[in-house]
């Protein structure tokens, strides 16, 4: 749990990398994580989708790792999962934009197979769904590439936790891929 913490923490100083990785203007939008959606699709590895665009300004095109998953018992529950690689190749990103009405203060949770991660603070919210995100550190993301299943856990009260599953079959190929 504290891993996923300090992760976090991390973030912070790496905020202006992130900005220049995602293009700025991508979550900036009222489009938010819609906006990763509309960029070009280059691949797909298992339900994970390597999809690229040329952010304004930038000199080549950033690319990420999309899966988007609604909840199995709320069809209205839905989380955009984003992975990729900031600008200067020094940092990995894991940014998972949930829905509105999520409750801040309790963070996104992850497991991933029956290991639980920890907690993410939640840092923005958008027009689109709330942003949590953090650095992937290399003991996190070897979990991805060798774990089956990852469980993001949203709170809409203190007591409720909603677990929502995503497969992380293709996640070890795509991520290699990731320019």
């Amino acid at each position: 749990m504290a891993r996923f913490d300090r992760a976090r923490n991390r973030l912070t100083r790496l905020a202006a990398v992130a900005a220049v990785a995602l293009g700025g203007a991508l979550l900036a939008e009222a489009g938010g994580a819609s906006a990763w959606a509309q960029g070009a699709v280059k691949s797909k590895h298992g339900d994970w989708e390597m999809r690229c665009e040329t952010p304004p300004g930038a000199t080549r095109e950033q690319c990420a790792l999309l899966q988007s998953v609604a909840a199995e018992d709320r069809p209205n529950v839905n989380l955009v999962v984003i992975v990729l690689k900031t600008a200067d190749g020094k940092s990995r990103l894991l940014r998972v934009v949930a829905p509105l009405g999520v409750l801040l203060p309790s963070g996104l949770g992850l497991k991933i197979d029956q290991t639980d991660i920890g907690r993410a603070g939640f840092v923005r919210c958008l027009p689109t769904g709330c942003v949590a995100e953090v650095v992937m550190e290399d003991k996190l993301l070897d979990q991805m590439k060798s774990g089956t299943t990852a469980t993001f856990i949203i709170f809409q009260t203190p007591e409720e936790g909603v677990g929502i599953p995503l497969t992380l079959a293709g996640f070890k190929d795509g991520f290699e891929k990731l320019p």
